[in-house]
C-alpha cells in the first residue's frame, strides 16, 4: 500500500523525505495548477517506509492510515500518475527542520489532531 503526502506538507521547504526514497517517487510540481507540495506516485512507490520518518511536518501516512480530514489527498497523490509531465523528481534541499511549535501550529491550521 503506497505512502501518501498530505495538505500538511503545503509550502515545505525540507525534502528530507526525498533523500530517503530509494526509488525517487517523491516529486513536485513543476507548474501552475497544483499545491505547492510533494507528491509520491503510488505506482513508483514499493513501501520502503523511510519517507514517513523522515519527513519533518509529519505530512507523511500509509495511504489506509490517512486522517479523514486529509481524504482528499490520497486522490491528490493518484493523480500525478496521469499528469506526470507536470511533475519532476523532487530535488533533495536541506533547510532547517521546522520547530515543534510549527509542526504543532500546522496541524491545528489542518484542524488535525494526532
Amino acid at each position: 500500500m503506497p505512502y501518501i503526502i498530505t495538505s500538511l506538507c503545503i509550502d515545505c521547504k525540507d525534502t528530507a523525505c526525498a533523500d530517503v526514497c530509494p526509488v525517487e517517487c517523491i516529486y513536485e510540481a513543476k507548474g501552475e495548477g497544483h499545491d505547492n507540495q510533494l507528491y509520491i506516485n503510488p505506482d513508483e512507490c514499493i513501501d520502503c517506509t523511510n519517507c514517513e520518518p523522515a519527513c519533518p511536518w509529519k505530512a507523511i501516512f500509509e495511504e489506509d492510515q490517512v486522517p479523514a480530514v486529509f481524504a482528499s489527498d490520497i486522490e491528490k497523490n493518484r493523480a500525478i500518475v496521469d499528469s506526470i509531465g507536470d511533475f519532476a523528481v523532487a530535488k533533495v534541499t536541506k533547510g532547517h527542520g521546522p520547530t515543534p511549535a510549527e509542526v504543532q501550529a500546522n496541524f491545528v491550521k489542518w484542524n488535525y489532531k494526532p
